[in-house]
């Protein structure tokens, strides 16, 4: 997964017609580490129809609190520079409902698309 550190190369990444997955990360989230050795193949699974960053929370503060980052991992999908879907949860997220949440981005840029 491709890890943004500036908010300039976030808009650009985030920018383009193929929906991108952002996922919200901090070092010491355990939360986020939980994900950590299913998300390759995740990223494998939907890499020809989604391209994946990477934000580290603490490193782009003002980026997040205007994207409303409050609890972390958070998943946004973005299309042409827009949020189409997001998945925020308190609790932990396993891999079914993050590949609930990838399906369920798709088709929404498929709908956005035609």
């Amino acid at each position: 997964m491709h890890i943004v550190r500036e908010e300039a190369e976030f808009r650009s990444r985030v920018a383009g017609s193929k929906p991108v997955v952002a996922v919200f990360k901090t070092t010491w989230c355990k939360d986020c580490h939980y994900i950590e050795p299913f998300m390759p193949d995740i990223e494998k699974q939907y890499g020809e129809r989604l391209d994946f960053i990477q934000v580290d929370r603490d490193d782009l503060p003002e980026l997040c609190s205007e994207l409303n980052i409050l609890g972390i991992p958070s998943f946004i999908a973005f299309l042409d520079g827009k949020e189409i879907t997001r998945f925020v949860s308190k609790l932990r997220k396993n891999r079914e409902e993050i590949e609930q949440f990838l399906d369920r981005s798709l088709q929404v840029a498929g709908a956005l698309k035609q």
